[in-house]
């Protein structure tokens, strides 16, 4: 049980990783760094298509990650 749960555990984080990687950057430079928050925060732009997936699926692959990283940790 635990050598699977290691192992998908392993996959869950190449995954993240792959699909964090892929994701588009809000902003460019250490400028967009600063001025990029107040377009975050106040713009309302929503995302599409596929940067829309891409944020779902990392969300899913982070909570998939932290119950895995506790299940082993029980076991």
């Amino acid at each position: 049980m635990h050598a699977f749960l290691l192992v998908l555990l392993v996959i869950v984080s190449l995954a993240l990783i792959v699909v964090v990687l892929l994701q588009s950057g809000k902003s460019a430079g250490l400028s967009g760094a600063i001025s990029g928050g107040a377009e975050q925060l106040f713009g309302k732009q929503k995302a599409r298509g596929m940067d829309l997936v891409l944020h779902r699926v990392t969300i899913v692959l982070a909570v998939l990650f932290f119950i895995l990283t506790i299940a082993i940790t029980k076991f």
